[in-house]
């Protein structure tokens, strides 16, 4: 498997495990619904309508992924390892970015505030374990991408083996002797004269 293959399964992974991980932050902090959407209508989060379209297009990069570690797998090309550090730092680093940026963009200003936002605490944290989910599920649907191609792999060539020589011809059968005493010899042609 190449090694954008494997970037291009784990991005859209990190991204959907980074917006549940931040949506579940707001959750955590602001359990009313109203204060929630106040909350996050004045924080920038305007750009929500545009998640589910973003979204789908990481799933449809993901799936296309599969697609081409299957088709890997079923020509026998190896398999590339999923790129582990990545998942832990990028979903932190994609979290702390993006609150800066929502801030920023809202008010026209580099709002390092944000980082002190209640919210940034929690979300920060629940980063980890929807990484490292997002990372099991990964290597989970690569594993099996990769049977999937090994089952519709088409069978290797027969290497045609060492050709056994071919069959003897049958044995002759002896033939009987002709018997040179005229009067064992039960049944025959006449023997000629001087025998």
């Amino acid at each position: 498997m190449r090694r954008s293959l494997a970037w291009m399964l784990a991005v859209p992974l990190m991204l959907a495990g980074s917006q549940a991980a931040h949506a579940l932050a707001y959750v955590w902090v602001y359990p009313e619904a109203h204060a929630r959407v106040r909350i996050l209508l004045a924080s920038g989060h305007s750009y929500a309508a545009w998640l589910p379209l973003v979204l789908a297009l990481g799933g449809a990069a993901a799936l296309a992924a599969l697609a081409a570690t299957a088709a890997d797998a079923a020509r026998g090309r190896p398999a590339r390892a999923l790129p582990a550090a990545g998942f832990a730092l990028l979903p932190p680093l994609a979290f702390a970015l993006q609150e800066l940026l929502e801030l920023s963009f809202h008010t026209g200003t580099f709002a390092w505030q944000a980082l002190l936002a209640p919210t940034f605490a929690p979300g920060l944290l629940l980063q980890l374990p929807f990484a490292l989910a997002a990372y099991l599920a990964a290597k989970l649907l690569l594993r099996g991408a990769r049977r999937v191609g090994r089952a519709f792999a088409a069978r290797p060539p027969r290497v045609p083996t060492v050709a056994a020589p071919p069959p003897a011809p049958a044995a002759a059968v002896p033939l009987r002797p002709r018997v040179a005493a005229v009067g064992l010899a039960k049944r025959g042609p006449p023997l000629p004269a001087g025998f």
